[in-house]
């Protein structure tokens, strides 16, 4: 048989596989729980926003980054109620300071940052420590140690910074930090730290202090969608109607 024939079968059968290879992981993407509770406690959506390219060719630990903010953003999508605009991977720089926030959800009750964390394994740390350690054993039985700045520190600095950026375009309101461990397995027990889809809903609808007019809810509205329309965020806005 001529060489170039069998080269050409081969190079075939190769494309037919990398092809099945890659359907494989994007059909395994979507086949998502839609509205059960999972062992972390959260109720999951199905997003139809996930692919399987992105599994392939993303580095292993931005992997896990960027799927945790996909699983926040559609659990708190779920909990959205009329009014409710929710703002994600924004960024912002103000007076030398940056911020890359993962979750903004802005209405009547106020501006709240939600920083996601999708930590695998057993983590180690307190309240004001600046650090935390994360654990995990793989299945040959080895311990890795890694060290992580303190979410709960890392979102009381954001809101700082979103809520002087906010007061440098004249306005005045208190943003409320609190983190998300996808996996529910925070080492503190704290206010800041949300565990289920009921404490989502309780922090971003009730009530807390003085309530934002319409106005100023557009006003916020419009200087965030501007990060992200300026490509300075690579964010996406959801809004409930």
């Amino acid at each position: 048989m001529n060489i170039f024939i069998i080269i050409g079968i081969i190079a075939f059968i190769a494309l037919v596989a990398f092809i099945v290879f890659v359907v494989y992981f994007i059909f395994s993407d979507s086949s998502q729980k839609n509205g059960q509770p999972g062992s972390d406690g959260y109720h999951h959506t199905a997003d139809g926003n996930r692919t399987g390219l992105n599994r392939i060719f993303t580095p292993g630990y931005k992997r896990a980054g960027i799927e945790g903010e996909r699983t926040a953003t559609r659990i708190i999508r779920s909990l959205m109620q009329t009014g409710d605009r929710l703002f994600t991977n924004v960024r912002i720089e103000y007076d030398g300071e940056k911020a890359e926030m993962d979750e903004v959800l802005v209405n009547r009750y106020g501006v709240f940052i939600i920083e996601v964390k999708n930590w695998t394994g057993r983590i180690v740390g307190g309240e004001s420590d600046y650090e935390w350690k994360k654990y995990k054993r793989t299945g040959a039985g080895i311990l890795y140690e890694k060290t992580e700045e303190n979410p709960i520190g890392q979102v009381r600095r954001q809101s700082g910074i979103l809520g002087r950026y906010l007061r440098h375009y004249g306005i005045r309101v208190w943003v409320r930090g609190y983190v998300m461990l996808i996996h529910n397995n925070s080492p503190v027990q704290s206010g800041e730290v949300l565990t289920s889809n009921a404490d989502i809903a309780r922090v971003i609808h009730t009530p807390d202090g003085e309530m934002l007019d319409g106005k100023t809810v557009g006003e916020i509205d419009r200087l965030l969608s501007e990060r992200i329309r300026s490509g300075e965020s690579e964010g996406t806005v959801f809004r409930f109607p």
